[in-house]
């Protein structure tokens, strides 16, 4: 098991928001994330979790700073969990486009060189940190959301490991990565563009191929989109191909739309509040 090194603590409502590094063997660099602890869980109380992946170009920072999520965990009890987007580092690869390389990971294993070294973020996710996280903190269950590419992960991790999650939700996700201009550009960078493997491999990772495979699975789930999100009205989210897909499976889905809010953090800290409530309300389910 990994060893955690706190570099930072800070009394935050009636909890800790913590920051940890520590060497991961998935991606074989050091990585990062933050964690809100509500006093129950600071006590060694079991408390339900809440793993928050953020989009393109984002760090732990992000949501943890901008997002205000700390006050509502606080009120419920509720651990907040938010990775890093990608392995970062001046020996890590990278690309000058922003919606590839450092900070845009996708949350796949790449399969090519130079990629392939350490863009894993699939595995140590899904592995690696969530198994960390369990052995090392108080939590009794994990739900899943993100924003961006980060809700691309969030539903696509929510429907292929449901074992892991007992809920899902994504604000502004990217439904269909492998047919948006981003994850076009990112998915022949890491899986190459040989049709022969390309096809197959980017559709693997598709939102909306990992509910259509799986089916019906959660009593519910949230997503929400602003109705003046420019990445929405260019094209790159597709919420109503998500939308057809649930209906297809019989998957409830509560689809909202949230006239004049863009893709940035103020309608992130908008929405929060819901989407923690959400996870909360699938937690108490389980009794």
């Amino acid at each position: 098991m990994s060893k955690l090194t706190l570099t930072s603590k800070n009394r935050c409502f009636n909890g800790e928001q913590h920051y940890y590094t520590h060497q991961s063997s998935t991606t074989n660099s050091e990585m990062s994330f933050s964690i809100y602890l509500p006093d129950e869980a600071l006590a060694g109380n079991s408390c339900p979790a809440i793993m928050y992946l953020s989009g393109l170009t984002c760090s732990p920072d992000n949501v943890t700073h901008k997002a205000h999520a700390q006050q509502k965990c606080s009120e419920l009890g509720m651990v907040f969990i938010a990775p890093d987007t990608s392995p970062k580092g001046d020996d890590i690869a990278d690309d000058e486009r922003y919606f590839v390389g450092q900070g845009a990971s996708y949350y796949v294993d790449a399969t090519q060189v130079p990629w392939s070294e350490h863009f894993n973020m699939h595995s140590y996710i899904i592995d690696e940190l969530y198994n960390l996280l369990r052995e090392q903190f108080a939590i009794s269950s994990v739900g899943i959301t993100g924003h961006s590419m980060g809700g691309h992960g969030a539903l696509m991790f929510g429907f292929k490991y449901p074992g892991k999650f007992v809920s899902v939700s994504a604000i502004a996700p990217v439904c269909v990565a492998s047919e948006s201009e981003w994850g076009q550009a990112a998915f022949a960078e890491y899986f190459g563009a040989d049709s022969n493997q390309g096809d197959s491999a980017w559709s693997q990772y598709d939102a909306v191929t990992a509910v259509e495979d799986a089916g019906k699975l959660y009593p519910s789930i949230l997503v929400d989109q602003g109705g003046a999100d420019d990445f929405y009205l260019q094209g790159y989210l597709r919420p109503e191909t998500l939308q057809q897909v649930c209906q297809k499976v019989e998957q409830p889905l509560t689809l909202r739309y949230h006239a004049g809010y863009d893709h940035g953090y103020y309608y992130v800290q908008t929405v929060i509040e819901d989407h923690i409530e959400h996870h909360y309300n699938a937690a108490m389910s389980l009794g």
